[in-house]
């Protein structure tokens, strides 16, 4: 790290990181004393000196300088705001789309992937990440890397001496405040600098305020210090403390009274300020305020952006307020902040607090499931917070405080949404009562977010109350009972009662088309849900329809780009397949998976599905190196997000497993159908259609490694449990027939298996379609059943027809095709086909 890079100016990779204030001065031991630090292994906190919690010493502005000092010493320097979990992990999806990193897109794959490779140091060895602004450390830590790099985090708090080697920033020396006071406020005398300095406390903020004061104005130092003195006395007498913010506030009150005489829209401006986060405010949010409710002078800049552009050249004349030309943005220091509100009554208060609430809700982009808005809901989002917009009883600005969860549950960050839905949910029942329309839709997302954290249990019960809170407040005939009645339905897919979900969605979808009507984004949500249900209770044909339908609307009233339309377009795919037209679903998904990469991202949870959707794809088309390859990286990438227990790892797991099988590694195979045939027991339980999916596929590994008795046993047990389930013409159910067939033969019961096969062939002709892949295997397994009964003249007609079957279904070249012609038996594979 002691050797610049030849002929680098500056990192490959750059975030964030506050503009160089042209006017820092001194410091130069303590920024030696940060370079040793950082040398050293570990975390660097940099933190206020002597006063527990004291801002306005220089913390942030003196790594800003050191990092501008050292820039070329990095591959990465990237500035994370830290106040909230939520920003630190928004800031690091987007380091790791910087770091071009495929797995990029959401927080739960984005985060730990960043963090693996500033460990390794691949793709960048030298790196530097700064937490600014942090509180507690047991929240803070899981984000740091291990590695080579190195780890700045800026705090009040006083604990992260005990955990990281602390650098201590104190107030300026004397000689310090006389530098910066001289180079910004003028030639001053030696006495007039130290009588200002001394009257400031040598605390940097307040002396930055000064010497900018008197740039601008020419005022001369004695009388500057008595308008220093006669703040004083009145923040005194009006009850301020004579603590560290008494400096800043007198010199701070000095600009604001002038503003309050001749610029009183600058000045209700940076009131509003006030009630934001320190973090960066974006202009763009003023734009279109007009008949705000704010003071007259305010709501006159408002509607002129002339007068509003007046305001902001005032604030930065003043030095009141960074403004950030790139990013047309202004950001203003947490002590400035209490400073501002300490000069309001009551009613002020309230009234620069609802208007920031509003100006947020004028920076809603209004739609959290697109992933080109997700950065400017992390920007809108510190904010909310820090003004306590979940407070607010304004109807709009509750649905910004929504649509803020729903971009945390779209963009990954599954934990922020569940702590963010978990104290809105308590705010709204205190204040509008557990009923109102918003505390259930926040209710809502609350359990959705504990579903994705894999409580399931308390998921399903709170969502169980929540519908019969709406039932009995709201009636059935409004778009919240359909929302909250869609989600009940899909907790009763997790809980294995299919018929149950396919009829609660069938109701949510027919009342969708008469209360909202047929094109309106929730309806076409709901359509899609429901194809789903006709998918997993057999029924694809139905479920093609249906999904051509919802796509077609999708693409006019959505796009052709949403993700919504790409989810659709999945579908579709998948509805292809299991109609048997497996080039036509490649194709399909092979398009949908590359521009779904292109547009969300290769982590983003559509895409995954997508991915392992088309691995099966694959296979049905007779590319098993192919599905294989898909398989494999599906299954790593889901294990990322959620480690080895989740449904969705488990299940890309039994896919990779029969893909192993198609590629001749058996014994390979078989243990990873044992593995996932076990977790599906562990998560869904013994009898949940899944685990039975699991355990025809992990019989189909025990024939292929010659333990047939094993085969047919967990066979027979699958055959019952689906049947029971969804009777005996369901897909499923015929494929674990199918394959309990084969074991019978294996066994030499070929009678066995010839009734079996005979009976199967007819429903599965009938359900279909004689041409479907699935009829023709048992087809042909039936051919091979004659052949072992002693009816070789059928056998050899049935089996000329089906090889002509598949060769015009699949092609000659097709795996299946191959294997029928030399008379090998058929194995069949089912899929849980979720997307």
């Amino acid at each position: 790290m002691e050797t610049r890079r030849a002929g680098v100016s500056e990192p490959q990779v750059w975030g964030h990181v506050p503009l160089r204030n042209p006017d820092f001065v001194g410091r130069e031991q303590l920024l030696e004393t940060l370079r040793r630090r950082l040398l050293e292994p570990g975390t660097t906190a940099v933190l206020p000196e002597a006063l527990h919690g004291m801002g306005g010493v220089g913390k942030s502005q003196t790594v800003v300088e050191y990092i501008y000092r050292h820039a070329a010493e990095y591959d990465v320097v990237w500035w994370i705001p830290a106040h909230h979990p939520a920003q630190i992990t928004s800031s690091l999806v987007e380091l790791a789309k910087k770091m071009e990193l495929p797995t990029a897109t959401t927080a739960d794959t984005a985060i730990p992937a960043v963090l693996e490779a500033l460990r390794r140091g691949e793709p960048h060895h030298r790196w530097l990440l700064v937490f600014d602004n942090a509180e507690r450390p047991d929240t803070l830590r899981q984000f740091f890397p291990a590695g080579s790099g190195h780890v700045v985090v800026t705090s009040r708090n006083s604990e992260w001496a005990g955990i990281a080697r602390p650098v201590n920033v104190d107030v300026f020396t004397r000689d310090e405040s006389k530098q910066l006071l001289n180079r910004r406020g003028g030639a001053l005398t030696d006495g007039d600098a130290e009588r200002l300095a001394e009257a400031l406390g040598d605390l940097p903020l307040a002396v930055e305020q000064a010497a900018a004061w008197l740039a601008q104005t020419g005022m001369q130092v004695p009388e500057y210090l008595d308008l220093l003195e006669h703040n004083r006395t009145e923040l005194l007498e009006a009850g301020a403390s004579s603590d560290y913010r008494l400096p800043v506030a007198a010199a701070w009150n000095v600009p604001l009274n002038r503003l309050k005489q001749d610029h009183r829209a600058a000045l209700q401006l940076l009131q509003l300020c006030a009630f934001f986060g320190p973090e960066p405010i974006s202009r763009k949010w003023f734009s279109g305020m007009r008949g705000a409710p704010v003071p007259a002078a305010l709501a006159s800049a408002f509607a002129d952006p002339i007068k509003l552009n007046r305001a902001v050249r005032e604030i930065s004349r003043y030095s009141l307020a960074k403004i950030d030309h790139r990013n047309n943005t202004l950001q203003l220091h947490r002590l400035v902040q209490a400073v501002l509100k300490n000069r309001l009554d009551s009613d002020e208060h309230d009234v620069m607090r609802h208007a920031a609430h509003l100006l947020l809700v004028n920076g809603d982009p209004g739609d959290p499931d697109s992933v080109g808005n997700w950065s400017r809901y992390a920007a809108l989002l510190p904010h909310a917070l820090a003004s306590s917009a979940l407070s607010c009883h304004d109807e709009w600005v509750r649905e910004l405080v929504i649509n803020l969860v729903r971009y945390l549950l779209a963009s990954g960050d599954y934990g922020g949404a569940l702590d963010f839905a978990e104290r809105s949910v308590s705010v709204w029942r205190a204040a509008l009562g557990e009923a109102h329309q918003h505390t259930l839709e926040m209710t809502r997302l609350y359990a959705i977010a504990l579903r994705r954290l894999g409580k399931i249990n308390q998921a399903m019960d709170l969502n169980e109350k929540t519908l019969g809170l709406v039932r009995e407040e709201l009636g059935e005939d409004n778009d919240m009972f359909l929302a909250v009645l869609d989600t009940v339905a899909a907790d009763r897919r997790m809980s294995g009662r299919f018929a149950e979900e396919r009829e609660l969605q069938q109701t949510v979808y027919d009342r969708s088309c008469d209360i909202l009507g047929e094109n309106e984004p929730s309806t076409l949500y709901y359509a899609s849900n429901l194809a789903s249900c006709y998918r997993i209770t057999g029924d694809f044909f139905r479920a093609r329809e249906l999904d051509q339908e919802t796509l077609r609307r999708r693409a006019v009233v959505l796009g052709e780009d949403h993700i919504l339309t790409y989810r659709s377009r999945n579908a579709l795919a998948m509805d292809v397949r299991e109609c048997g037209d497996y080039a036509g679903a490649r194709e399909l998904q092979e398009e949908t998976l590359e521009k779904q990469k292109e547009l969300f991202g290769e982590d983003h949870p559509y895409t995954l599905g997508a991915i392992r959707n088309m691995a099966v794809a694959l296979r049905k088309a007779g590319d098993a190196e192919g599905a294989r390859r898909h398989s494999e990286q599906c299954v790593a990438l889901y294990r990322r997000r959620h480690g080895d227990k989740h449904l969705d790892t488990v299940t890309s797991l039994m896919c990779l497993s029969t893909d192993l099988g198609l590629a001749g590694e058996l014994e390979e195979s078989r243990e990873l159908a044992e593995r996932s045939h076990r977790l599906f027991q562990e998560i869904r339980g013994e009898n949940h259609p899944y685990t039975q999916i699991a355990a025809t596929n992990l019989a189909v590994a025990c024939r292929l490694t010659g333990d047939v008795t094993r085969a047919r046993v967990v066979n027979e047990k699958a055959v019952t449990s689906l049947r029971d389930v969804f009777g005996e013409n369901h897909p499923w159910t015929m494929v674990a027939t199918t394959n309990l067939a084969s074991d019978l033969a294996a066994l030499g019961e070929f009678e066995h298996a010839r009734r079996l096969d005979a009976d199967l062939l007819a429903r599965s002709g009938r359900v279909l379609g004689e041409e479907h892949p699935a009829t023709l295997a048992v087809s042909l397994n039936l051919s091979i059943d004659l052949t072992g009964v002693g009816r070789p003249d059928e056998a050899a007609i049935l089996h000329a027809n089906t090889t002509g079957g598949f060769r015009k279904a699949l092609g000659d070249d097709h795996p299946a095709t191959v294997a029928a012609s030399r008379s090998v038996r058929a194995n069949c594979d089912a899929d849980t086909m979720e997307l």
